[in-house]
């Protein structure tokens, strides 16, 4: 691909930020390329939980609140799309979300009132009734009615087929970029392995690998690797009804009964090697919460790296000091919750449409060193 001119946009990141931008910015007749110095999806989008909420959404800034909520009502929408667009079905499971012994549920209760959310108390009775498979111990509990979670593997194996359909969409996996192409005083395409490729934009969307890109640029982005491992068990496809978080650990039921626990939070740089202590440390949290899993097979065991940032608040819009080069990254913990409306508010600003909540919380202007 030497020196090649083949795109409106060219993307750097082919998780689901990068996947979902690309989609979008193509549903809107650009010509998009999409990079992966691996394979799509593989990083952080397919190593997460895939709760489309916050963990605890009234402990973050207006500024992720506006993009959560935005993304909770289009992910219904964005699954059924998909799996008729592809024939894969990525898994929208509205099962609520229930929250046990907060220290801050005046808080919480606060912020539903605040943002119109349903949030509701039930009693432990009820509780028990709803989940017998609940631990006991547990003295009080918020619920969420209608919270989803999505099945990210599927997600991006589904956003993958929809690209490979789309003409004017080119991937291009195992795909390295070392640094960025400057012409006229404007960002105009990427440095790879295998050469040159340029575009009148280039988005940058590669997760906790986005800082490293912008250094050679002299830009200094607040993202950092955090790790993550998590587990899965393999239950009964009632055995849990809705997810239930505690003590910084939650469990995710999949329609197959597949049961996700998670999750750690480490800094450990790129280090991606799942640890005996996480898992011992997992396989208690799991079997606290739901006794029975003691007796489960953990049948997976992993770890990824999500993008550490300030408050969590994502990076979407323009560089100013590099014109052509653009910013969706920094999600944090958030990243497959915050997508929808992060890749529709970065079409927004790169087509000069209304944009979909106020841009400026995001803007790269000022928070970059």
């Amino acid at each position: 691909m030497q020196g090649r001119s083949e795109s409106n946009v060219l993307i750097v990141g082919g998780g689901i930020i990068g996947a979902l931008s690309a989609l979008f910015l193509a549903q809107s007749g650009l010509q998009v390329s999409l990079l992966d110095r691996r394979f799509m999806g593989q990083e952080s989008s397919w190593a997460g939980g895939g709760i489309i909420s916050p963990l605890y959404p009234w402990r973050y800034s207006s500024a992720v609140t506006a993009l959560a909520g935005w993304s909770q009502g289009f992910y219904p929408d964005l699954g059924v799309s998909l799996e008729r667009e592809t024939g894969i079905d990525p898994q929208v499971h509205a099962t609520g979300l229930y929250w046990l012994d907060l220290e801050d549920e005046a808080l919480a209760l606060a912020w539903a009132g605040r943002e119109g959310r349903v949030l509701l108390q039930p009693g432990m009775a009820e509780v028990h009734k709803t989940l017998p498979v609940l631990g006991d111990g547990f003295a009080k509990a918020l619920h969420m009615p209608g919270v989803a979670n999505v099945r990210n593997p599927r997600l991006l194996k589904a956003l993958r087929c929809a690209l490979a359909q789309k003409a004017n969409v080119t991937v291009h996996e195992g795909s390295e970029v070392t640094g960025f192409i400057q012409q006229g005083g404007r960002v105009c395409g990427v440095r790879t392995g295998q050469g040159e490729l340029r575009a009148e934009r280039v988005l940058l969307a590669s997760g906790a690998w986005s800082g490293e890109l912008l250094a050679t640029l002299g830009l200094n982005l607040p993202v950092v690797p955090v790790k993550g491992q998590m587990i899965l068990y393999k239950c009964a496809e009632d055995f849990l009804p809705a997810m239930v978080l505690a003590k910084g650990r939650y469990a995710i039921p999949r329609k197959d009964g597949h049961i996700l626990i998670g999750s750690t939070l480490e800094h450990a740089g790129f280090d991606k090697t799942p640890t005996e202590v996480a898992l011992a440390s997992l396989k208690t949290s799991a079997q606290e919460l739901l006794p029975a899993l003691a007796d489960a097979e953990v049948v997976g065991h992993w770890a990824g790296l999500r993008p550490g940032s300030p408050e969590g608040i994502p990076f979407i819009g323009e560089v100013p000091e590099y014109p052509g080069l653009w910013l969706n990254c920094g999600h944090y913990r958030n990243g497959l919750v915050l997508a929808p409306a992060s890749c529709e508010l970065l079409k927004n600003l790169m087509l000069g449409e209304s944009p979909i909540v106020d841009p400026a919380p995001y803007a790269p202007a000022g928070r970059l060193g």
